[in-house]
This record gives C-alpha cells, structure tokens and sequence, in this order.
C-alpha cells in the first residue's frame, strides 16, 4: 500500500496497477476481483475501516465487498442506480457475453446495499458525482481542498495490453453507454484535478493531459 495524497492510499495489486483499490481515510473505494481476497486482507488488518463504496459493480470492483463488510461488520456503499446488481437481483451492465463471463470468472457473491449514495454526498471528505455511462450509477469521488479525484472506470491510465501507461477510454462491449461516458469525461476534466486516480493504471499529476484527452474524445 503506497499513499497518493493526505489520507488516500493505494492497495498493491498484481499485475501493479491493474485493477486497482483505494482507501480514502477509513473507506475502501472498490474490492477487486475475488481473488485478491488474500492480498486485500492482508493490506487492511489492523486498520479501522467504516465503509466500503464501490465506484460501480462490476466484476473487477465489487470481488471482496461481501467479505470485507462481514468481517469488519460495516456497510457497503453504492449509487442508487446500482443497488439492484450490486444485491444480485438485476444483471451487471452491459448485460453482454463478455460482461456475464467477466461475472463468472471474478465477481465475488452479491451483498446488500446498506448505504446509497447521492450527488453531493460526502464519503471521507470526498464529494460524491455522479458520472454515468460505464454503467448507469458509476460515480467519482473529488476532494475540493485539494483537488484530489478517485475516477473509478470514467477513464484508464493503461493499455490492457502492455502495461503501458496512456488514457483511454474503457473498450465499447465494457459500457453501458459509450457516449455518455465521453459526457462524463468531459464532467471530470472540468473539475481539474491535480491527481487522478483511476480504477485501472497508475495516477496522473497533470490536469492538462486530462483536459487535452477530454477535448480529444468529444470529437469521436
């Protein structure tokens, strides 16, 4: 676990950067797939913890959400547009072949919603924002005092394929709705933030690189 600013850290993962887990003050932001339970496990003991917040329920998100909450006795955390797939009673979206296998192979068993989550609210000092179309509740987490921004799956900072480092956004059969998740771009660009965080690639520093990948996806 390395920290990224005052009071957000970042969980090691394998491969690093992957798929990643945050934990902003005592709230775990997303749980990986299922089998990263024992790495998460061991990064989080000891540690106080109040919440988990999934960014949005997807298969590399929400893994160990269950186990975490059970064992730490604390409730997980969702937008309102979530909750039905979050709780196992509507498909995860898209409801493709890709996403369902996705499910098959790394979802961790559905739990129940014990806090919705709402524009505005605020989760550790983070304002919640709603940025849609990965899936229909994918939200963000962005910090005012120091412009600090938990992105969830908006945007990568990885090609899938080589590790590499480089924005893009997440592939088509991935999102729910593929234009209005360029709107949400747009959304967080706005904010300028001086530190990104991205469900999958290693943060960025520079609130122009974002802006630059902003205006670029508009136009596509």
């Amino acid at each position: 676990m390395h920290q990224i600013a005052t009071g957000l850290w970042q969980l090691s993962g394998v491969p690093r950067n992957m798929i990643n887990v945050y934990l902003m003050e005592d709230v775990l932001i997303d749980a990986g797939t299922r089998w990263a339970a024992g790495r998460i496990l061991r990064q989080l003991r000891g540690r106080k913890l109040s919440m988990v917040a999934l960014t949005h329920c997807h298969p590399d998100h929400q893994g160990v959400a269950k186990q975490i909450c059970e064992r730490w006795g604390i409730p997980l955390a969702c937008h309102e547009a979530e909750v039905a797939a979050v709780e196992g009673r509507a498909a995860m979206q898209p409801d493709n072949r890709i996403v369902r296998l996705g499910h098959r192979l790394w979802s961790g068993p559905a739990h129940r919603v014990g806090c919705i989550l709402r524009e505005g609210d605020e989760v550790a000092g983070f304002r919640v924002i709603h940025a849609p179309g990965h899936t229909p509740g994918h939200s963000v987490f962005f910090r005012e005092a120091d412009r600090v921004l938990v992105a969830g799956d908006v945007l990568a900072n990885i090609n899938f394929l080589t590790g590499k480092p480089g924005l893009r956004r997440p592939p088509k059969f991935f999102s729910a709705d593929p234009a209005q998740n360029r709107q949400s771009i747009r959304l967080v660009a706005a904010l300028q933030p001086a530190v990104v965080c991205f469900g999958h690639g290693p943060p960025i520093r520079d609130p122009a690189l974002l802006e630059r990948y902003a205006s670029q996806a508009a136009l596509r």
